[in-house]
């Protein structure tokens, strides 16, 4: 059983499972928030068949700064990278 990480944490199983993979704590927070509320797009799409519109609002989204000035391949990069 997952170990409780308190109310902001929402699905503290999927988090604890990022965070044992090397992710950091935020964005472990992120995805296992956005899992739990259903916002998390569960296609496993490859971002290059996605449009640069999709791009764009999911990196500001999840925060990426001067996503404004990126091309597709640039957003794709900082997505990956965030």
């Amino acid at each position: 059983m997952a170990k409780d990480h308190g109310a902001q944490i929402k699905n503290d199983t999927l988090y604890e499972k990022l965070r044992d993979d090397g992710a950091l704590k935020e964005k472990a927070a992120r995805i296992a928030n956005a899992q739990a509320n259903g916002s998390l797009d569960s296609g496993g799409g490859r971002l290059e068949d996605r449009s640069k519109a999709d791009l764009y609002d999911e990196a500001r989204a999840i925060g990426i700064e001067e996503r404004s000035k990126m091309d597709k391949d640039g957003l794709i990069k900082a997505i990956r990278k965030h």
